[in-house]
């Protein structure tokens, strides 16, 4: 029995090492481009093994039932983890299903071959089949937080930046062009978003339907007081450079405030570390010889007398 137990645990542990070799080994556009360039033809481009198994996630997202409710959320975790593909949310689902069975029967396998868990064993299989189901969404909860974080870093530079090309002649769309060009290596993030601005202004989109859609897929409150102040100076006719450099004022001293409520919060926060790590290392420099003095030369001399 643990023989066969060990063989199973062998061949599913494989199994999911393969697959997800396979997702994270390349992306959709990076195969495209490099197999399109070796090869030349669509057909051979579409039997890409990455591109398969993501339509073998994508039929399993089809088949597990969707709230709009829980959808809607994804759909705008996943916009804010830079992930717009039209597939994005069944992939997702996709992968939530997989993991759902595979971890309890991962589970299932090392538990019960292995004889471990005693009564508990049911609740560990449970346990893996939530955290197969509800790892993804944290999972994408954090890249997304993470990206936002990206973006927040990169806006300084590229409002100032912006605010430069506005002021030496430029229009808003070609400044916009320009400080995704200037700053795609430094600031990937928000100089993709950029560009997606400009990419759907090409193809006809309003600049304010496509300013909105900017604050939206980034979820940032920089960004949206950005789109804000650029709305308002199309709306009302003003200035875009003054706007766009009072509110870069703005955003700087901004900043720094934070930075200010930041380093007067690590006094507080040094207090936990301090009592729990600094102090008894403290004590027990200090202290500890004068203990293990007493303990040799006094202690001997009390019970002799």
């Amino acid at each position: 029995m643990i023989l066969i137990s060990s063989v199973l645990l062998f061949g599913l542990l494989a199994a999911v090492l393969s697959m997800l070799g396979l997702t994270f080994w390349v992306r959709p556009k990076a195969a495209l481009d490099r197999v399109a360039g070796a090869l030349g033809t669509a057909e051979e481009v579409i039997g890409h093994p990455s591109l398969a198994f993501r339509e073998i996630l994508q039929k399993l997202g089809n088949v597990l039932p969707v709230s709009p409710k829980d959808s809607g959320l994804l759909q705008r975790r996943l916009l804010h983890a830079g992930l717009r593909q039209p597939r994005a949310l069944k992939v997702l689902y996709g992968v939530k299903t997989a993991l759902a069975v595979l971890l309890p029967l991962l589970t299932f396998i090392f538990v019960f071959g292995f004889s471990l868990g005693g009564e508990n064993a049911l609740a560990y299989v449970a346990a893996s089949a939530g955290l197969g189901y509800l790892g993804p969404n944290e999972f994408l909860r954090h890249a997304a937080k993470r990206r936002q974080k990206r973006i927040r870093k990169g806006m300084a530079n590229a409002l100032d930046l912006l605010v430069v090309c506005v002021e030496s002649g430029l229009g808003l769309d070609q400044a916009m062009m320009q400080v995704s060009k200037e700053l795609q290596h430094a600031h990937p993030e928000i100089t993709e978003e950029f560009a997606v601005v400009n990419l759907e202004m090409r193809a006809g989109k309003r600049r304010m339907d496509a300013l909105r859609d900017l604050g939206t897929r980034t979820g940032v409150d920089e960004v949206k007081k950005l789109v804000a102040v650029l709305l308002q100076a199309d709306r009302f006719g003003t200035s875009v450079a003054n706007s766009l450099k009072n509110h870069s004022d703005y955003m700087r001293v901004q900043a720094r405030q934070i930075a200010e409520t930041k380093a007067a919060k690590i006094g507080v926060k040094l207090v936990f570390p301090i009592f729990f790590f600094i102090l008894p290392s403290l004590f027990v420099v200090t202290v500890g010889p004068m203990i293990i003095r007493i303990y040799r030369e006094l202690l001997p001399t009390m019970g002799g007398i």
